[in-house]
């Protein structure tokens, strides 16, 4: 089995490269989807963090308020650094587990979406790596336009993050995302082929 990481930066599109590799056949293991069931209410990770920071990190329901933390971490790199120590354990221990139920399915490629695969020091646990990339404008404007950010809080979340150049260095594979959705479906399916050589190989 081919244990694959898929990284990029914020907003490059890594979401729609995982949606056209889950249909093409690939087991997606989503560390956003596995960060919101390590914080999920009654969870020692939220516990910790409402901690750390206060009551106000809970929304009237009980849940994580992802906008009042947001607004702490990334504009500030020791908070980021300490949220990270709260957060990062438990998605390892989620997604070693998901993995291993992948293999024990028989899957044939898995691929990791981990956001922070190079900052968090993950990439050496990895076949191989596949970046994800788009103009820093492109990335900026969706951020804005589609997510609602403010442009100081689009900003600060892109500067948080390492160089698409220095991530792009350390790839086995780049996907540039700064075309029309045919163009990336055409970008993926090359992709697939190449991961599904590497798998049998593997084999």
């Amino acid at each position: 089995m081919l244990v694959v990481a898929l990284t990029g930066n914020i907003a490059a599109g890594k979401s729609a490269v995982t949606e056209r590799l889950a249909a093409l056949g690939a087991v997606i293991i989503d560390a956003d989807v596995l960060a919101r069931e390590v914080v999920a209410p009654g969870t020692p990770a939220l516990d910790a963090i409402v901690a750390r920071w206060g009551a106000r990190m809970r929304t009237t329901d009980g849940a994580l308020d992802r906008v009042a933390l947001r607004e702490i971490v990334f504009s500030d790199r020791q908070e980021r650094e300490a949220l990270n120590a709260i957060v990062h354990p438990g998605v390892e221990l989620l997604r070693r587990a998901r993995i291993d139920d992948a293999r024990g399915d028989g899957a044939d490629v898995v691929v990791c979406d981990i956001p922070l695969l190079f900052e968090t020091g993950l990439d050496r646990a990895f076949d191989c790596i596949i970046v994800v990339d788009a103009p820093d404008r492109t990335r900026w404007q969706r951020l804005v336009t589609h997510r609602g950010l403010s442009t100081g809080v689009a900003r600060q979340m892109m500067d948080s993050q390492l160089s698409a150049e220095s991530k792009r260095a350390r790839a086995d594979f780049v996907i540039d995302n700064d075309g029309t959705p045919d163009a990336l479906t055409v970008k993926v399916e090359a992709l697939w082929s190449a991961l599904r050589a590497r798998a049998a190989q593997a084999t």
